[in-house]
Formats: structure tokens, sequence, C-alpha cells
């Protein structure tokens, strides 16, 4: 299994949390803990509806997540970063 950042992921991540490095610190842990089990019970990790369906989502913090995808080889996409109101 692979791991991809969309363009639009890594813009949302350089302009919304580069520059804090405690929090780039803490999304880095739970990516790669996402990588070992997407279904960690920390990450929070559920299916999409409305205009995301077919996406995913995961918990970074109480109020940061992380938008995904499995590609058709069973790849992670990472779609975006951000608060709940700023991905949703």
């Amino acid at each position: 299994m692979k791991i991809f950042y969309q363009n639009s992921f890594k813009k949302s991540y350089k302009k919304r949390f580069l520059h804090n490095k405690k929090l780039a610190k803490i999304i880095s842990f739970k990516i790669q803990l996402f990588i070992i089990n997407p279904n960690d019970l920390q990450l929070k990790t559920h299916t999409l509806s409305g205009s995301k369906k077919g996406l995913r989502s995961f918990s970074v913090t109480g109020d940061i997540r992380i938008i995904f995808y499995f590609d058709q080889n069973d790849n992670i996409v990472l779609v975006d970063i951000g608060t709940h109101n700023q991905v949703y």
C-alpha cells in the first residue's frame, strides 16, 4: 500500500498547518498510524455522504480531519486536510 497526496491536500497543509511545528508532528503521527491500521479507533475513520460520497475521513485532533479515498489498487490518496468546517 502506498500513500499519495493530491495537490489540494498539499496546498491545504502548507497554508493551514506547516507553520505549526507541534501540530505538524501530530499530523505526521496520525498519518503513520493510519498507514499501519486505517481502522484504529483513535482515528475515528468513517465514510462520507452527500457531496463527499465516495470519500472517507479520519480525525487528527478533535476538530482537524483528513479526507481520503482508496484507489483501485488499495493505495491511499489524501485529498484535503483542515478543520471540520474547512473540509466539509
